[in-house]
């Protein structure tokens, strides 16, 4: 049993994935309250559901490119089992999570995403650091950048950890709204860095605060 904030069909907005049609099934809570959080609603709201409800909702879309997320997923104990029910029935399977808990045992398979907290987020000393050895090819990290100490913490932890090598892709995403896109490439353009710029496309798509996206 699981706690569901909500499960929707969309495009995927970010990871090397943005523009895909994606079922996304969102988890309620988090242990982590980033300044910059634009889903504050899946802190509490949600109804429990069996794992065999989110894998009828999910496969109802015929989409076979699904993201578990939050809040933090990895804070129910029941989404092990819904990971490997989703790869069982063969989607492509990504989580979404924070990095402040071990994702030792999320099914290989699986694509983590992983966000580690920049000091503007209000959380970065929460970052699970011993996460990163575990991360391989197949993962990806994501930094949300504020403001050009974010940015320089985002450069250090790439450059000190070799995240370019060491995943498939190192993801650097402005705070929509806060950071202008162009002064992030321009950064990222001048150091040279291994890296993708991205934008959540979601919140070009739609209005940035409309659920369900």
């Amino acid at each position: 049993m699981l706690t569901v904030n909500e499960i929707f069909h969309s495009i995927q907005g970010e990871s090397d994935q943005a523009g895909r049609p994606c079922v996304f099934v969102r988890l309620t809570g988090c242990d982590l309250r980033c300044v910059w959080c634009d889903t504050p609603y899946a802190f509490h709201e949600g109804r429990k559901l069996g794992v065999d409800q989110i894998m009828d909702a999910v496969s109802a879309y015929g989409c076979d490119l699904v993201e578990v997320t939050g809040g933090e997923p990895l804070l129910q104990e029941g989404v092990y089992e819904l990971m490997d029910r989703l790869l069982a029935a063969g989607a492509t399977v990504m989580l979404e999570t924070g990095g402040q808990v071990s994702v030792a045992r999320v099914p290989a398979a699986v694509v983590k995403i992983m966000d580690i907290k920049c000091p503007g987020s209000g959380e970065s000393d929460k970052i699970l650091w011993d996460n990163l050895p575990l991360l391989t090819a197949r993962d990806q990290v994501k930094f949300v950048i504020a403001d050009r100490a974010d940015y320089e913490f985002a450069r250090e932890v790439l450059c000190q950890h070799d995240l370019d090598t060491q995943c498939g892709a190192v993801l650097l995403s402005p705070v929509h709204d806060v950071l202008q896109p162009v002064t992030l490439a321009q950064w990222v353009l001048a150091d040279r860095l291994p890296v993708r710029v991205q934008l959540q496309l979601h919140k070009y798509l739609w209005a940035p605060d409309t659920r369900g996206v």
